[in-house]
C-alpha cells in the first residue's frame, strides 16, 4: 500500500510516500523557517502563504522521489490538527483535491499520533504497549499506547510546552531562532547546578514550564538591575536540566505504574541529546527499552504521518471530502 503523506501543521511543508506503513520511499521538507528568524519565531500568516507557494512542487517531488506516479498511490493522509489552522487548511485542502482527482481514499491524521508512530519506522521490532513522551514546541504529552494507533493521554503540560520554554528563554538570552538548538549548544558549555531552577511536579504527573521559565528571567532582570555579570551557558544548562528531570522522571514514572517494559521518545525536543542521554540512564536504572527516532523523524515530516495512516487505512478509518482542520482536537 503507497500512501501518499501531507504534513503542514507548522512551518515545514512536507510529503512523503510510504509503503506498507514501514519504508519511506520518499521524503521531502520545505521549511519556511528562514522565514522567520528577524520575527524570533513563527508568524501564522506567512507560515500558510509558504505552504501555498510549496505545497504542489513538494507533493510532487514525492510521487517522482519514490519512482512512481500518481496513478499509483493507494491512498492520500493528511494530518488535520492539531497546529496552525492556516497552515493545516492549507495541507489539507490540497490533500483532498489529490484524493479526489484520484478518486483514492483519503485518511485524516492526528498530529501527536504521527509524532508517536515516527518510532515505528525506525524500530519496526517496537510493538504496543509501551508509555511515550511527546515533547515539542506546542506539545508536551506522555501518551500510554494500547495499539499502534490506540492512544491515552496520561499527563500533559498545564501551560508552556517544553520546546515553546526552550524557545522563550533562548528569547531572552538573545540567542536567536530556531531557539532550542541554540540553547542546548550553548548549554554544552555551561554549569548545570550553577543555578537551582525550580522544578514542578503534579500528583498526576502533569508538566507545568511557565515556573522555571519566569524564574530564569527573574534571574537575568536581577542581575541587570545589580549590574552584576552572568554567564548565559550556566543559565542554559541549569534552565535545560530542570526541563529535563521532569520530563525524564514523569514519563519513566508512568511507565512503571503501568507496568510496561517500553518507553519512547517523539517529537522536535526529542532531539536533544542531554534529554536523550538522561532517559537512556534513567530508563537502563529501571530495566526498561528506550526508543527515539532520528531527529529528522523527530520533528515535523510527513513519513510519520505516512506511517500513521497506514495502521488507521487497515482499521478502514477514512475520511471524506468533508474533512476539515482544527487547530486543537482531542487525542
Amino acid at each position: 500500500m503507497n500512501i501518499l503523506a501531507v504534513e503542514t501543521s507548522c512551518d515545514e511543508t512536507a510529503a512523503a510516500v510510504v509503503r506498507d506503513g514501514y519504508e519511506a520511499s520518499s521524503d521531502v521538507i520545505a521549511s519556511s523557517c528562514e522565514a522567520f528568524v528577524k520575527y524570533g519565531g513563527v508568524v501564522p500568516e506567512i507560515a500558510s502563504r509558504k505552504h501555498l507557494e510549496y505545497l504542489s512542487d513538494v507533493c510532487g517531488k514525492a510521487v517522482s522521489d519514490a519512482g512512481m506516479t500518481f496513478g499509483d498511490i493507494d491512498a492520500v493522509a493528511v494530518t488535520y490538527g492539531p497546529g496552525l489552522i492556516g497552515a493545516l487548511l492549507v495541507g489539507v485542502s490540497g490533500a483532498k483535491a489529490i484524493a479526489y482527482a484520484l478518486k483514492k481514499p483519503l485518511i485524516a491524521v492526528h498530529h501527536i499520533k504521527a509524532h508517536i508512530c515516527a518510532n515505528y519506522i525506525e524500530s519496526p521490532m517496537l510493538k504496543p504497549p509501551f508509555v511515550g513522551l511527546v515533547a515539542s514546541g506546542g506539545h508536551s504529552h506522555i501518551i500510554y499506547a494500547r495499539d499502534y494507533v490506540d492512544f491515552e493521554i496520561l499527563a500533559k503540560t498545564r501551560d508552556d510546552a517544553a520546546g515553546e520554554a526552550f524557545d522563550k528563554v533562548a528569547r531572552v538570552l538573545s540567542l536567536g531562532y530556531p531557539g532550542g538548538p541554540l540553547l542546548e549548544a550553548l548549554a554544552k558549555n555551561g554549569n548545570d547546578e550553577a543555578y537551582k531552577f525550580p522544578r514542578v511536579k503534579f500528583p498526576n504527573y502533569d508538566f507545568s514550564f511557565s515556573g522555571v521559565k519566569t524564574a530564569v528571567i527573574n534571574e537575568l532582570h536581577r542581575a541587570k538591575q545589580a549590574n552584576a555579570d552572568i554567564n548565559k551557558a550556566d543559565v542554559a544548562a541549569s534552565f535545560q536540566k530542570a526541563i529535563v528531570d521532569v520530563l525524564v522522571d514523569n514519563t519513566v514514572s508512568l511507565a512503571i505504574r503501568k507496568k510496561t517494559d517500553k518507553v519512547v521518545m517523539a517529537g522536535g525536543v526529542a532531539c536533544n541529546k542531554t534529554l536523550y542521554e538522561a532517559f537512556a540512564k534513567k530508563t537502563k536504572q529501571h530495566g526498561l527499552e528506550l526508543y527515539c527516532p532520528k531527529p529528522r523523524l523527530c520533528t515535523d515530516n510527513a513519513v510519520m504521518t505516512g506511517c500513521c495512516a497506514y495502521f488507521m487505512a487497515q482499521q478502514e478509518e477514512f475520511a471524506d471530502m468533508g474533512l476539515n482542520a482544527f487547530a486543537t482536537v482531542p487525542l
